[in-house]
């Protein structure tokens, strides 16, 4: 297969050990090209640095971008294990519009029945929000809120036009404050449902690679 005709690759952000660890060992069958997992390291600048300089490698340079992992839920009634699919990723910097949300949702419905997933934009934070802080943000019309979805995607088309996309585990919740990622409890774990859902990533980036009609 010639380089010209070669699929685009997917690039898929995350920040921690424990998420770059689940998508490691989820599901890798079914990806429509070359697929890299890259771990940022937490905070924005983490995020951007690494995504800069991943994408200014000739491997990557025509990417795709998925950010993921865990996130705050800013709203009332969401829990741990929810997902959630950025319309758009907003930061002091910028908003980043995001590519196939509506085909995100149905796979990820698909994959996961009975799962909540919600939609909305994902803002980012310079540090972990808690309190009064998560409606200060609702309030903005913010979903959920993590701390390298924003840099990522702004970082990513920064460094030229590309599809990107953001989908997030709740693993921290106004009725659900956990002291450290480690305790999360009941139903099925962040982590699992983190590892389960490669294969609604892949068919978005399968979806991108069809010819336009």
């Amino acid at each position: 297969m010639s380089a010209q005709s070669a699929p685009a690759p997917l690039l898929i952000a995350c920040a921690l050990g424990i998420e770059h660890l689940a998508l490691r060992t989820g599901d890798r069958g079914g990806a429509g090209g070359p697929v890299t997992f890259v771990r940022t390291g937490m905070g924005s600048k983490a995020a951007e640095r690494s995504i800069t300089g991943h994408l200014a490698g000739p491997a990557l340079t025509q990417a795709a971008v998925l950010a993921t992992g865990f996130c705050a839920g800013l709203a009332p009634g969401m829990h741990p294990g929810d997902l959630v699919v950025a319309e758009e990723t907003r930061d002091p910097r910028g908003t980043v519009p995001c590519v196939g949300t509506d085909l995100l949702v149905k796979e990820l419905v698909r994959i996961l029945p009975g799962r909540t997933v919600h939609t909305g934009p994902l803002t980012g934070s310079d540090h972990v929000v808690r309190g009064m802080e998560r409606s200060d943000l609702l309030a903005t019309g913010a979903m959920a809120v993590d701390m390298e979805s924003a840099a990522t995607l702004l970082s990513a088309v920064r460094t030229g036009e590309r599809p990107v996309a953001a989908v997030r585990v709740v693993v921290d919740a106004p009725e659900h404050e956990l002291v450290r990622i480690g305790t999360v409890r009941g139903g099925i774990s962040a982590f699992r449902v983190l590892r389960s859902i490669l294969p609604a990533f892949f068919e978005w980036h399968r979806s991108l690679l069809l010819p336009r009609r």
